[in-house]
């Protein structure tokens, strides 16, 4: 009799032991609210660089801008109407830049840079200006005003550009080399 109570016992155990176990709760709850904070102050930025730039583009009146699907502006300075062939990923382009502020003080000059070699998409730059090198043609000359989301946004470059400048930027385009798309 002790015997088979104690097998009720072990089975009521087992099966009490088989339970599935439950999802712990965490201890602390996070709403979110830092980043809808986050979220709301990087648009309230945006809109005031963006009402800076057009304020800019509205006082010129001797260029002609150009809006860019990637959120930055644009005018050519020199424009070539015949050549047909742009920077695709993997070509390799060269180029010389400048970098100014919204007031046009010289942050970086065009011969503090040199002259540039890049393969597009392929290595390091700002969004801004590998976007804008793909809009580009050999010997065409562009400026470019680039909001600071598009620039060195809330870093800077470590040395000379702050947090969150937005940037002009004069593009001369020298060469494109095509890269092979053939497989070997």
């Amino acid at each position: 009799m002790k015997l088979q109570g104690l097998h009720i016992i072990c089975c009521i155990i087992c099966l009490w032991g088989c339970k599935t176990p439950e999802a712990r709760r965490p201890v602390s709850v996070s709403s979110g609210s830092f980043i809808q904070e986050s979220i709301q102050r990087n648009k309230k930025l945006a809109a005031r660089e963006e009402a800076q730039i057009k304020r800019l583009i509205a006082q010129d009146t001797s260029h002609t801008y150009l809006t860019s699907q990637n959120g930055f502006w644009y005018y050519y300075r020199q424009k070539d109407t015949m050549a047909t062939q742009q920077p695709v990923f993997g070509d390799v382009v060269t180029f010389n830049y400048n970098i100014k502020d919204l007031n046009q003080n010289t942050i970086y000059s065009e011969t503090e840079i040199d002259t540039v070699r890049y393969a597009i998409d392929k290595e390091e730059l700002f969004q801004g200006l590998r976007e804008g090198l793909k809009l580009m043609k050999e010997g065409e000359t562009v400026t470019f005003l680039f909001p600071s989301y598009q620039a060195y946004g809330y870093y800077g470059d470590n040395d000379k550009i702050g947090t969150n400048i937005p940037l002009v930027s004069t593009v001369t385009l020298h060469t494109i080399t095509k890269q092979s798309t053939k497989e070997n």
